[in-house]
């Protein structure tokens, strides 16, 4: 793909677009960065590219003369395909596609890509460690943080690039190909962007449509949808399971993670000797294990890789024991389903869950929560822009405290707690209501907590003064 002297528009000026941007920019091309956001909101990395001679800033709307002029069109994954610019550029004759795809055309190497609505990034992880451990070339990109179009200079031709994918990015590629590709499940998420679940479910598979005979499959058996995918594939097709024994592929045997081929099966490890909790986490860790067999890691490698391998930060992540309650941040259950599993996998602690809970909502019911929280919770603890909405679903299950930022929501939490119980935060929601994404999100949970429990420490000390 020639770069040099091109004209380039690239919409939304975030991580993926200013990357893009920059990466375009190197390679000659003439690339104007826009954002609908006046230049007051857009963040630091993305004004100072205004230095750059190449790279012009635009904010705003993006007038009809330069959508004529522009050859190539870059979305950052938070813009619709069904945008104006790349709508009206499309017609006059520019290409369209999103980071993800202008990464993969000068891309070396081979990629393992990682989807689905829960689960990628603790996957997408744990994959980047069992191939590393195992000797082999590898880096770990996409949504989970660093873009891929940054990858491209560290890439090399016997390497292994490990990407996590969103539906979003994957609206975009056109010649994107992994060698093993992976969808962990399908949930609803996502329903202010897409119209019905299948459409959702429409962008998740296009992760297969360039692969080949030669390449990999791995899907969930325990997912009706993606499940049912596997028979229209053309790369060979693994699977895992957590509900059955699967005549080919990995599965849980009681407490054994076992894979199973034509030429026989093998234990991999057993869940006691796993730090992650919870069943999803088994089912996340049966996949990230059947791609790296499929990538040529060792069984004995890999075992000693989970062992080790512990919750990735914001997701199930234990920070704190105080006063006897322990506390959690699952900040990244942006949706329903993975609260719902959040609550499951704490399900089995002594005591009882304070949930937090709220944010920006998905269009999507709270009502699968309702049966775990009037088993588990003692109390819901609510925030954000959907708090009402939550409480209409689900104040017959639990008692319900509302709470106006996060530090509120801490404190109360610890005060509805009793010793042995647990307070989770996992919020079912999207963060942009009141914080810059989700990991904002976790640092406040876990700063605040900080903070209340340097406040505990000071009023036991004054007491011991005053004795």
């Amino acid at each position: 793909m020639e770069l040099d002297g091109k004209k380039v528009l690239v919409v939304g000026a975030g991580r993926s677009g200013v990357a893009a941007s920059r990466f375009l920019a190197a390679r000659g091309a003439l690339v104007v960065l826009n954002d609908r956001k006046g230049f007051i909101d857009w963040p630091n990395d993305a004004l100072a590219l205004k230095g750059d001679g190449v790279v012009k800033l635009l904010a705003g709307d993006v007038p009809s003369w330069l959508l004529d002029q522009v050859e190539l069109v870059v979305l950052s994954p938070g813009v619709p395909t069904k945008s104006i610019p790349a709508r009206y550029a499309e017609r006059a004759g520019a290409e369209v596609i999103g980071e993800v795809e202008l990464a993969w055309r000068f891309l070396k190497g081979r990629v393992v890509g990682i989807t689905g609505t829960n689960g990628k990034t603790t996957t997408t992880t744990l994959v980047g460690e069992l191939l590393k451990d195992a000797g082999l070339p590898t880096q770990v990109g996409g949504n989970i943080g660093t873009p891929l179009v940054s990858l491209v200079e560290s890439s090399r031709e016997d390497g292994w690039t490990v990407v996590e994918l969103s539906s979003y990015q994957l609206e975009t590629i056109r010649e994107f190909r992994p060698t093993v590709a992976v969808v962990l499940n399908l949930m609803p998420d996502h329903m202010d962007r897409y119209e019905t679940l299948a459409d959702y479910g429409a962008a998740k598979h296009r992760i297969f449509r360039n692969q080949t005979g030669g390449d990999v499959a791995i899907l969930n058996a325990d997912d009706a949808v993606v499940s049912s995918w596997a028979s229209g594939l053309e790369a060979h097709v693994c699977m895992f399971s957590t509900a059955r024994e699967l005549e080919e592929g990995l599965f849980l045997r009681r407490r054994e993670l076992v894979a199973r081929t034509w030429s026989g099966e093998r234990v991999l490890l057993t869940r006691d000797e796993m730090q992650l909790k919870g069943l999803h986490n088994v089912q996340n860790t049966l996949a990230a294990l059947a791609a790296g067999l499929s990538c040529g890691a060792s069984p004995d490698s890999m075992r000693e890789t989970v062992r080790r391998f512990a919750p990735v930060e914001h997701r199930l992540e234990r920070v704190a024991e105080v006063g006897g309650v322990t506390f959690y941040n699952d900040s990244k259950a942006t949706n329903v389903d993975a609260a719902v599993k959040a609550v499951e996998a704490l399900a089995d602690e002594p005591g009882r869950i304070v949930l937090i809970l709220g944010g920006r909502g998905k269009n999507a019911p709270y009502a699968p929560l309702a049966p775990l929280v009037h088993r588990h919770a003692r109390a819901l603890v609510l925030i954000g822009e959907d708090a009402e909405r939550i409480e209409g679903e689900l104040k017959n299950f639990a008692r319900v405290l509302r709470a106006s930022d996060m530090a509120d929501a801490v404190r109360r939490a610890y005060r509805a707690a009793e010793p042995g119980d647990v307070v989770l935060l996992a919020p079912a929601c999207a963060s942009f209501d009141m914080f810059q994404s989700y990991e904002h999100r976790g640092r406040a949970f876990k700063e605040e907590l900080k903070k209340m429990m340097n406040a505990e420490c000071g009023m036991m000390n004054e007491k011991v003064h005053a004795s």
